[in-house]
């Protein structure tokens, strides 16, 4: 185990889903299930998808840069669109917000869409790039798999602990509003690092 391709995995995913939809995803989905079964849903999907980033990591090797470029700029396009549209439905919603009108699901119907809401929604994510490149990088996958999947769990961690709390001050609205901003963010500077 490589210590050092651990931390920085761990460092470089937690910066990248810390502002990304997944905490927004996972944030929303707290406020409507119950937490940690949200956190199990989402861990198993997580675990899924960092399990084919890993095993897929030499071939993204392969890729030409500017390829896998481009996808994410779309990928953050399309990201940005859906949030927005998201934000938008909400603040339209009479003021009522989407924790309020879920019903209560448990056990395992809500493990179960949180995996999927998740599994849908990483598939060519940043990170799951990221992996992909940090596995064709270093040739550790076992240590980019740890790294990567601790950085995953302890950001959707973070999402579920402060979810409910987050919603005291801040509307859902805004929050994918805020997704959408830096979504926009993240393709400008990734058209900027394409085009230089």
């Amino acid at each position: 185990m490589d210590l050092a391709a651990v931390a920085l995995t761990f460092g470089a995913i937690f910066l990248v889903e810390l502002p990304d939809k997944t905490f927004l995803a996972t944030l929303v989905l707290a406020t409507k299930y119950r937490p940690i079964l949200v956190w199990i849903g989402v861990g198993l999907a997580f675990t899924v998808q960092t399990l084919v980033a890993v095993l897929l990591g030499h071939a993204a090797s392969l890729l030409p840069p500017d390829v896998v470029k481009t996808a994410a700029i779309v990928l953050f396009l399309v990201g940005a669109v859906v949030l927005f549209r998201e934000g938008r439905s909400h603040q339209e919603a009479d003021g009522e917000e989407f924790a309020e009108k879920a019903q209560p699901v448990q056990g395992f119907r809500a493990v179960l869409a949180s995996f999927l809401v998740l599994f849908a929604a990483e598939w060519g994510d940043l990170s799951q790039l990221l992996t992909l490149s940090l596995v064709a990088k270093y040739e550790a996958p076992l240590s980019v798999f740890v790294g990567a999947l601790g950085a995953l769990l302890t950001v959707s961690a973070l999402a579920v602990i402060v979810g409910r709390s987050l919603l005291r001050f801040i509307s859902i609205h805004v929050l994918h509003y805020l997704g959408a901003v830096v979504c926009l963010v993240l393709a400008a500077l990734t058209i900027y690092e394409l085009v230089r």
